[in-house]
């Protein structure tokens, strides 16, 4: 077999003609080719690859996003360019230099959308921090509004109503200046600060005792002078008449106590009070002739009850005298015909009891009374 030809095919290869251009000489280092001919010196990819990914991060730093996207962009058209010219100047590229630089330029624009994601991030953070510190003012304003207006609604309520206790003060002082209308007490009353119901009790009118009312009447009360300061008492219970002391003989509320009981015997197993009540009783009222004392249930059963056996008007006279005397026997409360008086109510005069059914349940046919 016959050896390949090593001869020069000059077909190829063009004549080169001499030029006094200086660029047209031998570069320092490039060496020719086979037919004499300068070979075209290829740029180094990877290294002009490095120079635009610096180039870009430089920029990046100091621009805008808008900028930070067309940087990448930018970089790849340069490489793209290089990259042609290159393979139309060397017809020998270099393949895998080209590759590893268009990696590096794939990580460069990863890494730079990594910093405008982290950015984006960071920003989104920051604002929504602004919004709960923007929130949490707002609630603590609101807080402070709210206290503001209770502080404020507390004032006006204690200024109306120090403006109201200032008028009712006013009022009062003109009605016990202007009172002239004399009233005579029913009973022992209770004499109240005011005419309401929780008002303190400040003392007592005694029965017949003469006041001075006002006119003024509230919840049940009626208003009068005393000592020369306003005072409630119950209403219902003041007498437009001077009471007329009854002469020996007259109504059993005038009578006094005392006497020999010779109609009935004292009741047995009895307290040394009913023991008295008995004995003045039957003294004052012969008529009477029948008494229940001690039985085994209730007051009855302790020795602190009795029984006065009588109907009518009659009843009421009886009634009324235990009631004028009871500090005597220290009497707790007394009941007939379906009303009671008691002395921790004393102020309230007979009041209407529950109906028990029978007359004698609803004591229509005897006095009761109850002694401490």
């Amino acid at each position: 077999m016959a050896e390949p030809s090593h001869q020069r095919d000059d077909r190829l290869a063009p004549t080169t003609t001499p030029s006094d251009d200086p660029s047209d000489a031998p570069s320092h280092g490039t060496p020719a080719g086979p037919s004499g001919r300068r070979a075209v010196r290829a740029v180094s990819l990877p290294g002009r690859v490095r120079a635009l990914a610096r180039e870009a991060r430089g920029v990046v730093r100091g621009a805008p996003r808008r900028v930070v996207v067309a940087g990448p962009l930018a970089t790849l058209a340069t490489v793209g360019v290089v990259a042609v010219g290159v393979g139309f100047t060397d017809a020998d590229p270099a393949p895998a230099s080209t590759a590893s630089s268009l990696a590096e330029i794939t990580d460069v624009a990863t890494a730079l959308d990594d910093r405008e994601a982290a950015t984006s991030r960071s920003v989104d953070r920051a604002a929504l921090a602004a919004q709960e510190a923007a929130g949490s003012v707002q609630e603590q304003y609101d807080a402070w509004r709210a206290s503001v207006d209770t502080i404020a609604a507390q004032r006006a309520e204690a200024q109306a109503a120090a403006e109201q206790r200032a008028a009712e003060e006013a009022a009062t002082a003109e009605a016990v200046a202007n009172a002239d209308t004399t009233r005579w007490a029913t009973t022992d009353l209770n004499l109240h600060t005011t005419a309401s119901p929780s008002a303190e009790v400040v003392g007592l009118l005694e029965e017949g005792a003469e006041v001075l009312v006002t006119g003024r009447s509230a919840n049940g009360r009626e208003e009068v002078v005393h000592d020369g300061a306003s005072r409630w008492v119950t209403a219902g219970y003041l007498d437009s008449e001077e009471p007329v002391a009854a002469a020996p003989g007259g109504s059993a509320a005038a009578r006094a106590s005392g006497g020999e009981c010779t109609t009935s015997s004292t009741p047995s197993s009895v307290s040394a009070n009913i023991a008295a009540l008995h004995e003045s009783v039957c003294a004052a009222f012969p008529q009477v002739t029948s008494y229940g004392g001690w039985r085994g249930d209730g007051d009855h059963g302790r020795g602190l009850a009795l029984d006065i056996m009588v109907r009518g008007d009659l009843g009421w006279d009886i009634a009324e005298y235990i009631r004028a005397n009871y500090t005597q026997w220290n009497v707790n409360y007394v009941i007939y015909e379906q009303k009671i008086w008691s002395v921790d109510r004393s102020s309230e005069g007979w009041r209407s009891m529950e109906d028990r059914g029978s007359d004698t349940a609803n004591h229509y046919d005897h006095v009761h009374v109850s002694v401490y």
